[in-house]
């Protein structure tokens, strides 16, 4: 589990581009110390297992269904990247709950300064709008920020000048696509009375067909 809260902007070293997946390594120095081959490092937002690990570099194994589902496919070599280590049990919760299970990925639309905040416009399809809510939680590419404005095409965050110089979202241009997560509370909630409503319906078919029968039964005599 991460929150949110960029601990470094690293760069992609090499991608070894497979016949489906990928192979990363990432420079991440000063962020290792106490990184093992096997934990979990949000890169983007995107939750990857440390396959090997070096003073200055870790690399990580991205599977086909990661590159299909986030921005990652379109880095290269000298890219930054945001990067943060899974939460230790008694560290600060500074931002929320992020599992670097991306959604989707959404477009940059504009950038727009407001005093010593930028607003960031992010167009979005319906499936992660619904789940968005003006002053709830997203990630944009594994940072927590607060919405502050969202409509049926698009949602709007607005950067402080710590988040802009601590991770890489101020250096997108209009046209780039970001990785989303959405809060993961209205996730479960949208699966839970999902299933209600299934329920329900199944529950009224049932009735239906036993209204059905008895009345087939009626009108032949046998009732």
């Amino acid at each position: 589990m991460f929150t949110g809260i960029i601990e470094k902007v690293g760069r992609i070293k090499n991608i070894k581009k497979l016949s489906k997946g990928a192979e990363l390594i990432i420079d991440a120095e000063g962020l290792l110390k106490d990184v093992n081959v096997g934990d979990s490092i949000a890169v983007n937002g995107i939750c990857l297992t440390a396959t090997s690990v070096s003073d200055k570099t870790f690399s990580a194994d991205v599977m086909a269904e990661t590159l299909r589902r986030t921005s990652l496919g379109r880095l290269k070599a000298g890219d930054s990247v945001n990067l943060e280590r899974a939460m230790p049990a008694n560290g600060r919760f500074g931002g929320h709950i992020v599992s670097g299970h991306i959604d989707g990925t959404g477009t940059v639309s504009d950038l727009k300064k407001e005093d010593n905040a930028v607003w960031v416009t992010v167009k979005a399809d319906e499936k992660i709008l619904r789940l968005i809510v003006e002053k709830g939680s997203i990630a944009i590419d594994g940072i927590s920020l607060t919405v502050a404005y969202v409509d049926d095409k698009c949602f709007k965050v607005s950067i402080i000048p710590h988040t802009g110089e601590a991770t890489t979202l101020l250096g997108k241009k209009v046209g780039d696509s970001v990785n989303l997560e959405n809060d993961i509370i209205g996730k479960y909630v949208e699966r839970l009375l999902a299933f209600d409503k299934d329920r329900e319906n199944n529950d009224n078919k049932d009735k239906t067909k036993t209204d059905d029968f008895s009345k087939m039964l009626l009108e032949n005599g046998f009732m």
